[in-house]
């Protein structure tokens, strides 16, 4: 019968430790069982689960790496494993998993200790830790800093919706995003990603900057109030806040579209998922002449909203073709999937509004960005507390990773 040994070492971190330990298990022709390491700031902690002999040949193994292990300035510490208690470990390896994403402007004792004890109230256990974001320097704090912690979550989930309840709760008053994912393979695959415009690639509503210029900004309003408590639906209330635009100068259009307010991180989210050979879309209730604006700015490879009628160079106060609703929304990202042949799952989709839903529902990885209530609310996932490119975490991107993207981007081609 072998022995089943878990070997933990620590010390100071240096090129060739776990060179120099596994070449004396090589030597002894040791099975690995299992093997692991984390680093923080040169401390190693590095854990080797081996297979021994029963005999004396044990002996000289121990021996070896004690002596190696002098030499380098590491500790290392022997636990004999019940041969039952590896069994059972081995057979939960086949336990549903789940990838929990803190994000914020830092992370604090606070927040990880709070989302902590919700993981242990759903006796999920946790695997791994690593942080995402970049090291923060304390002399030179960046002027929009961001701080992602992942956790590798295992254990069964009853009910997702009720853990995602409790995250969702506890970061509102945290002041921080948390984020639950299936730790699957489309995870890991995402192919397409759908954006809603005003309010989440941009901070603005462009028809409240319209209806300001045109001196309709209070009846615009009235009309949107009355939308949201349901005395009007939204093609209704949107034909009726557009017939207000009549006579409207295109000019005014122009010099809107040119000073949009883009969302904070949307640029560096764009860009680092283009490179990655992501496809874009922008799926907005808003207006095609502003969306291509964004088109061209962003690099953005398909757009659908709502086209505004001109003549003789001014807003006739009416839309052409179908009007973007929410379901339309859904239609659209299901038919753009489909045509490049990317499943739903493999679909991201962003919003802040209540006719974003239904596409968040149907994404493999649906989004509230600074979002309503409502949607908030019903949304599996929600970022809140940072920006665009927050989402790049959610997809297990690191920032070491996004920098050298970005370097390889800018390299001169010889």
């Amino acid at each position: 019968m072998f022995e089943i040994v878990l070997i933990n070492v620590s010390g100071v971190d240096r090129p060739g430790i776990t060179a120099a330990l596994t070449e004396i298990l090589a030597r002894y022709s040791v099975p690995v069982l299992d093997i692991g390491q984390s680093t923080i700031h040169n401390a190693l902690a590095l854990g080797l689960l081996i297979e021994l002999p029963p005999d004396g040949r044990a002996c000289p193994v121990f021996r070896d790496l004690l002596f190696q292990a002098h030499g380098m300035g590491l500790d290392l510490r022997f636990t004999p494993i019940d041969p039952e208690d590896y069994e059972r470990w081995v057979a939960e390896q086949g336990q549903p998993r789940h990838i929990l994403t803190l994000i914020s402007r830092e992370i604090s004792s606070e927040q990880i200790a709070k989302v902590s004890a919700v993981v242990a109230d759903y006796q999920l256990n946790v695997d791994r830790i690593s942080r995402l974001s970049g090291r923060i320097s304390r002399r030179s704090p960046a002027a929009q800093p961001l701080a992602c912690v992942e956790l590798s979550l295992r254990g069964a989930v009853s009910t997702i919706s009720d853990l995602h309840a409790s995250l969702l709760a506890l970061g509102q008053v945290l002041g921080l995003d948390v984020a639950v994912q299936e730790d699957d393979i489309f995870r890991r695959n995402r192919r397409l990603v759908c954006f809603d415009m005003d309010s989440t690639l941009i901070q603005t509503e462009v028809i409240d900057e319209l209806a300001k210029v045109a001196g309709v900004g209070c009846e615009v309003a009235a009309i949107t109030e009355a939308a949201m408590r349901g005395e009007l639906d939204f093609k209704e209330s949107f034909r009726r806040r557009i017939a207000l635009l009549e006579g409207l100068d295109e000019a005014v259009l122009a010099e809107i579209a040119d000073r949009l307010p883009i969302t904070e991180g949307a640029d560096r989210l764009i860009a680092s998922l283009k490179q990655l050979g992501y496809r874009i879309a922008i799926l907005s209730g808003g207006f095609t002449y502003f969306a291509e604006h964004l088109k061209r700015r962003f690099g953005v490879d398909d757009v659908y909203a709502n086209e505004l009628e001109f003549c003789n160079g001014r807003l006739t106060g009416v839309v052409t073709g179908e009007i973007i609703d929410g379901q339309r929304k859904a239609e659209l990202l299901r038919e753009i999937a489909a045509h490049e042949g990317i499943r739903l799952e493999q679909v991201i989709a962003v919003g802040d509004g209540a006719n974003d839903l239904p596409m968040l529902a149907i994404a493999g990885l649906g989004i509230a960005f600074h979002a309503k209530p409502i949607v908030t609310q019903q949304a599996r996932h929600a970022i809140a507390n940072v920006g665009l490119d927050g989402i790049l975490y959610l997809l297990g991107m690191r920032d070491r990773d996004l920098e050298r993207l970005q370097q390889a981007s800018i390299a001169p081609t010889l």
